[in-house]
């Protein structure tokens, strides 16, 4: 079930018997193209979904956080004063964004909420930076800061670094705060220029769970980042962003055939997701759809981070006469791919697709037809209803 404002506010209302004087919500998010392009400092095309994490909330008089969390069932609470990472579970992204804000110089006020999620947890839909940005619209909402959505994408991302321990990229945090609705967001993962980019008239975006979580990821991760970074000094330049395709095949020479695939499946993911946001300016729904499919291919192949279960998925995918396109999404090895279908054959994809890659692999999927939705938000009580 995708949550309502007015769920939100019931379950604030259940819990503390009253209504909330603020709502915040902060989506998840998929990547439509443009895959282990974001550490090479250049572009992905993600939109922030219609599965968030929400906070119904209060302000507190003293400096005390204290929330329940409705999917976990707990109540916890810490001081905005002497924070210390104690590997707490979902808490702790909540103080990692509590200490970045202090440490830019905010003044926080406390607050008491109800947290609840219809993002699916470890399915690769940027769960934990949708927590990170609806935390720090909460805290944006009671302090009285101004929303300004690329630096709280910054800071949520030094959180998640920092605190919780994890390297991600800037993508999740940035779409989660900056995502329009109707669109997707062309991302330069170096400028952090924005720019809205319109899904094809007709179309839905389809997220499919794999049933299967990435294994090895964090070691595969760190050996294709450096295998990206040998070939960007072996060529001269930053970042293979920097690099052409007829540039990168007239150096062939000087890379290893392993580091040379490698460094093509970026070069010329760039290059497809620059055309797709092209193609998606246009309305070409067939040419996107084209685009996905050469993404898989190359992510397969060249950069050997898919799975079987995936590669499975795409091609059943693929294989539904609603599909223009489809891909796996993510760092790889399991959770999700993603398909772009006809909106009006979305249902009987789904209920063909799912079936069949269940028959065909043993795993229990799950579909999800997605609709591309506004970045973070803040409404008051009173606008509930």
């Amino acid at each position: 079930m995708i949550l309502t404002w007015n769920d939100v506010a019931e379950k604030f209302q259940k819990y503390f018997g009253q209504p909330p004087a603020w709502i915040v919500r902060a989506p998840g998010r998929v990547n439509l193209i443009g895959e282990h392009t974001d550490y090479n400092e250049g572009f992905v095309l993600p939109l922030a979904i219609d599965r968030a994490i929400w906070i119904a909330l209060r302000p507190r008089q003293d400096r005390t956080v204290a929330v329940y969390s409705v999917d976990f069932q707990q109540q916890k609470e810490f001081s905005l004063e002497g924070l210390r990472a104690c590997q707490d579970g979902w808490l702790e992204y909540l103080k990692g964004v509590a200490w970045v804000l202090q440490e830019e110089g905010f003044r926080l006020t406390g607050w008491e909420g109800v947290l609840v999620g219809d993002v699916p947890q470890a399915a690769g839909l940027s769960s934990s930076a949708a927590l990170e940005m609806a935390t720090a619209r909460a805290f944006a909402a009671v302090s009285e800061i101004a929303w300004d959505p690329v630096r709280m994408a910054l800071l949520g991302q030094r959180a998640e670094n920092r605190w919780v321990g994890v390297q991600c990229g800037i993508m999740d945090q940035l779409v989660s705060a900056a995502g329009q609705a109707g669109h997707a967001l062309l991302i330069d993962c170096r400028s952090l220029h924005t720019e809205p980019v319109p899904l094809p008239a007709g179309t839905a975006v389809v997220v499919l769970d794999t049933g299967t979580r990435r294994g090895l990821v964090d070691s595969a991760y760190n050996e294709r980042r450096g295998q990206c970074e040998r070939a960007a000094k072996a060529m001269g330049v930053r970042a293979l962003r920097d690099v052409s395709v007829e540039q990168l095949e007239a150096a062939a020479s000087r890379l290893d055939p392993l580091t040379f695939r490698r460094a093509r499946h970026v070069v010329t993911e760039n290059a497809r997701t620059l055309e797709a946001a092209e193609a998606m300016r246009q309305g070409d729904k067939h040419r996107l759809g084209q685009l996905m499919n050469a993404s898989h291919q190359s992510l397969r192949d060249d950069y050997e981070v898919s799975s079987d279960a995936l590669n499975r998925m795409v091609e059943l995918a693929r294989s539904h006469p609603a599909c223009y396109g489809a891909r796996m999404t993510g760092a790889g090895f399991g959770g999700c791919a993603v398909a772009l279908v006809d909106q009006a054959g979305a249902d009987d994809f789904v209920r063909t697709v799912g079936p069949a890659y269940q028959q065909a692999t043993g795993h229990q999927p799950a579909l999800y037809v997605c609709q591309a939705t506004q970045g973070a938000e803040a409404r008051t009580g009173c606008q509930i209803g």
